[in-house]
């Protein structure tokens, strides 16, 4: 049976995701109030920050910054774009 929790992201209640994602407080509480497709969204978003800013995920400084995007992505209204960065579709 799917665990279901209100999903502060999106605002409705949602399927909540199976596993803590993240260590510490911050994964408790992005276990306890993000559901399943706002967890795959900050994800996508996580990664066109790495490929766009090109971070490493191995650099202390480089994960508290991914760390802090995702706070601002999921319960903060949201995060910025890198500078200069062009959508997929946009770019022709």
């Amino acid at each position: 049976m799917a665990r279901i929790i209100f999903c502060q992201y999106e605002q409705r209640e949602t399927e909540g995701l199976d596993f803590v994602p993240w260590p510490g407080e911050l994964g408790k509480r992005v276990f306890a109030s993000i559901g399943k497709s706002a967890w795959a969204a900050w994800l996508a978003h996580q990664t066109m920050l790495i490929n766009e800013n090109r971070l490493s995920p191995l650099d202390p400084d480089h994960r508290a910054f991914l760390e802090a995007e995702m706070q601002k992505f999921l319960f903060g209204g949201g995060a910025d774009k890198p500078a200069g960065y062009v959508p997929p579709d946009d770019a022709a």
